[in-house]
């Protein structure tokens, strides 16, 4: 049965009073491997412990879906059905600025997604980007590593999108324009045709959509950096020096022209060689990549920097303590790296946290050395 509001609300300590988001209650149906559960959770600390494939995972995966209509894992939405079944169904009961707030995400094979807040269906889901400020760290994050420039420009635009809606607005509507020049590219290829004023309404709305996006990326990385490195020193045990680079065809010039400019190529691959769906983040150590010369733990430490950077900037935007997931947070993580990250949430600066492990004394040994109220949750097969 679900708990009241109020008596919730008398578990959080006063002096984490400006705490005002907590997930209380998490109900699933048929959601990847579970048929039908239901957890009630602690305001600061909990733990789902248990063996590989038991389904930790799949529920950090459940309350990242709630904050943004999709899984974090799996973008594909009829994969996340459990096997054999024609729909899923994710509840959120909610505490939100002292008020109830109930979220659910149902997705039934053949039809689209629906995301409802208190009954009411969102007409779009960028709508509700924001609301339920959130940020998971997985072993998954080393896909910002060794993964392209895309992967790196989702974590821009997401970090942005949490505290900014026009944003997301903007470049939903600059993807729906690229898509647009690009297949008008294939057609002139195709039927051995052309029309200047066509393309020139294309790049004029390019430019427009795209300049916005640019200074934005470049005003979060101007205030992202500095969070970005004081989070790695708090983390790191290391000396090394590292870096965060932004690299941007618009900082050679503006889109307009190098649309215009560069037109003869675009017409040869049929594709918008230029703007900002080529940005990029380049992630450095001493001088060098990362990705080839920083160690498993100097690129495990960069990544929860990375992330912690992340809590940091939507928190001071969005004025809100995100929920922040740690998922297998022990994997490549040594013992006092781990007592580090987890010591950081036992202060006013955090919200509640959900933690995964497949060693259930290992966790509560850790969580037991902060003074805040957990709750362990294990899980069997």
């Amino acid at each position: 049965m679900q708990s009241s509001y109020s008596s919730f609300s008398e578990k959080i300590p006063k002096h984490n009073l400006f705490i005002f988001m907590i997930l209380q209650k998490l109900s699933l149906l048929n959601y990847k491997n579970f048929e039908a559960e239901t957890f009630e959770f602690d305001p600061k600390i909990n733990c789902f412990v248990g063996n590989n494939g038991v389904g930790k995972t799949n529920i950090l995966d459940a309350i990242y879906h709630l904050s943004f209509g999709k899984s974090y894992f799996n973008p594909i939405t009829t994969q996340n059905i459990k096997h054999d079944e024609e729909f899923f169904v994710v509840e959120g009961f909610y505490e939100r600025k002292e008020t109830p707030e109930k979220i659910v995400v149902s997705a039934k094979k053949g039809q689209k997604k629906i995301i409802k807040r208190n009954g009411k269906t969102y007409e779009k889901f960028s709508e509700h980007i924001g609301f339920l400020p959130l940020v998971i760290i997985s072993p998954a994050d080393r896909d910002l590593i060794i993964e392209g420039s895309e992967t790196r420009r989702k974590f821009i635009d997401g970090v942005i999108s949490q505290g900014d809606p026009n944003y997301l607005n903007t470049l939903i509507k600059y993807n729906k324009v690229l898509a647009q020049r690009n297949s008008l590219l294939k057609y002139f290829a195709a039927n051995n045709t052309f029309s200047q004023d066509t393309i020139d309404i294309y790049n004029e709305q390019l430019h427009n959509f795209g300049t916005s996006i640019f200074g934005k990326r470049t005003a979060f990385l101007e205030e992202f950096l500095p969070i970005f490195l004081n989070r790695y020193k708090s983390i790191s045990s290391g000396n090394e020096s590292i870096n965060l680079v932004y690299e941007s065809q618009l900082q050679e010039n503006d889109l307009l022209t190098l649309l215009q400019q560069n037109f003869t190529k675009d017409k040869i691959t049929q594709y918008t060689n230029f703007g900002i769906h080529k940005d990029d983040l380049v992630f450095g150590i001493d001088g060098h990549p990362i990705k080839k010369f920083g160690s498993q733990g100097q690129q495990k430490s960069y990544l929860i920097a990375l992330k912690l950077a992340q809590f940091d900037f939507i928190k001071n935007h969005s004025k809100t303590n995100p929920i922040l997931l740690l998922d297998d947070i022990f994997d490549k993580l040594d013992e006092t790296r781990v007592e580090h990250l987890i010591s950081l949430v036992d202060n006013e600066n955090f919200g509640q946290l959900f933690i995964s492990d497949t060693h259930a004394e290992r966790t509560e040994e850790v969580i037991k050395k902060v003074h805040q109220t957990y709750k362990m949750f294990p899980l069997a097969p």
